[in-house]
């Protein structure tokens, strides 16, 4: 488990490299909401936080899998400190991901049609090569990393009654649960993922980490497994959050849409998860409420298409258009 001087201790390797991001009123009507402005950080994401909390301790040339952002984030990181980067991820990282991660430098590897083959890939470089692995999820100096966002939102709004907090492998869920509710034991945290391939989602049901299909979503930085060997997310997220809930596909398009029109922001569909959980009722909240906005790494013509009303597919699945009504 985390101790807060894990947290405080992010906090200062974090300073002058990762953006204290905003914490701002939206103008959404349904609930008195807050957005974290994640979108902010340098690399647009705020995978940041725990790639540099980690990278500033690897000894040597560090390797990792990734849906996208935390490819991204070790990227930016080692070449920060002068280190080389390997970035494992699946055929299924949309290809303005993976351009984003090369453009920094770092040698990228497409490998499987899951994040679990690209961790498997990573796992070979570490005992072949010798590098640092660095896990998005499962790894106490990226969850502290993350934990810093609690903390940030909590000092900003104490008042804040809930808080909604995208969730994968469960890194940010946990570290931002930790943090906030050092802040305030009696903050309620919901974890929210898509509905198609949720591998957290399942795996706190069954009691145990489980394996679970990946497909395509709208969310794509929510896809990926959690590890069988999970050592620290799993356990955080099923002690720390209150509850978790999943939403459609169709409901992460609306829920785009409301976000860039209401709010004039663009986000990936990981990003609105809370947002949709809200505008469907899943989660009801009558005191003020938080969520993240994780990322802005979308692909700009899927994101088109959703914020002008068009179809679009995601493998075998066709989400129907709907144009943006106030």
């Amino acid at each position: 488990m985390l101790v807060k001087a894990d947290v405080e201790a992010a906090a200062e390797v974090l300073r002058g490299q990762a953006n204290a991001t905003p914490l701002v009123p939206s103008l959404y009507v349904g609930a008195d909401l807050w957005l974290k402005l994640e979108i902010c950080q340098p690399i647009g994401a705020f995978k940041l936080r725990g790639a540099l909390n980690a990278v500033a301790a690897a000894e040597g040339d560090v390797v990792c899998c990734s849906t996208g952002n935390h490819g991204r984030g070790v990227a930016w990181a080692a070449k920060s400190a002068g280190k080389r980067a390997v970035i494992c991820m699946s055929e299924l990282v949309p290809a303005a991901k993976v351009e984003g991660i090369r453009a920094l430098g770092a040698d990228v590897r497409i490998t499987g049609r899951s994040q679990d083959d690209a961790q498997a890939e990573a796992d070979r470089l570490v005992a072949e090569e010798g590098l640092t692995g660095i896990s998005p999820f499962d790894d106490r100096l990226v969850i502290a990393g993350q934990a810093t966002i609690g903390a940030e939102i909590m000092a900003a709004q104490p008042g804040i009654e809930t808080l909604l907090v995208p969730l994968s492998g469960g890194g940010l869920a946990a570290g931002v649960a930790f943090a906030a509710k050092q802040a305030k034991p009696s903050l309620r945290v919901v974890g929210v993922s898509m509905d198609r391939g949720a591998a957290m989602y399942e795996s706190l049901r069954a009691g145990h980490p489980v394996q679970v299909e990946e497909v395509a979503s709208l969310a794509d930085s929510l896809g990926g497994g959690i590890g069988m060997d999970n050592r620290m997310s799993f356990a955080m997220c099923r002690d720390l959050l209150d509850d978790t809930v999943l939403v459609t596909e169709e409901e992460i398009y609306r829920a785009m849409q409301e976000l860039f029109y209401t709010d004039r922001l663009v986000a990936e569909g990981g990003s609105v998860v809370g947002l949709a959980a809200l505008m469907t009722g899943r989660v009801r909240c009558d005191g003020p409420v938080a969520t993240i906005l994780t990322g802005r790494n979308v692909d700009m013509e899927q994101f088109t298409r959703v914020v002008t009303g068009q179809d679009v597919t995601l493998g075998d699945l066709t989400v129907k258009g709907v144009p943006y009504a106030a």
